[in-house]
């Protein structure tokens, strides 16, 4: 009995970051944050490749705490939600099926967190300086 793959490989990771990107540079809301955020995108691959080897294949390849460099970019709760549509197309098509659910999740959790984080308080800019009323 031939029974199918549950983990994905490290070619399939690969296959799943250049196919996210190559639709997500493709839409209209999230190009400009992309293309003004990464300089080098045979690096930036590379990295997300080791952050989604670390979350599905248990590697120790990837060290670091992505908030903090996406609570830097200029994002609105909407673009999350397209990154997430074109992430969950993605992952469906490119991973097995225990895989991609694996990585959807984790992308939603993140998703989620990144949210909250972002956009449930005011951002901080710095000291005020009240006028005294006396």
């Amino acid at each position: 009995m031939n029974t199918p793959p549950t983990s994905a490989t490290e070619e399939q990771i690969a296959e799943l970051v250049r196919r996210f990107y190559e639709r997500a540079l493709q839409n209209d809301s999230l190009r400009p944050v992309f293309e003004a955020a990464v300089a080098d995108w045979d690096t930036h691959h590379r990295l997300v490749q080791d952050f989604w080897s670390r979350t599905l294949l248990d590697t120790s390849r990837y060290r670091g705490h992505p908030y903090s460099i996406h609570a830097q970019l200029p994002l609105r709760p909407e673009h999350f939600d397209i990154w997430l549509g074109l992430f969950r197309e993605t992952a469906r098509e490119v991973l097995p099926a225990d895989a991609a659910d694996k990585a959807i999740s984790r992308a939603e959790h993140m998703a989620e967190s990144f949210k909250a984080g972002m956009f449930s308080f005011p951002r901080y800019e710095g000291p005020k300086l009240w006028k005294s009323a006396l």
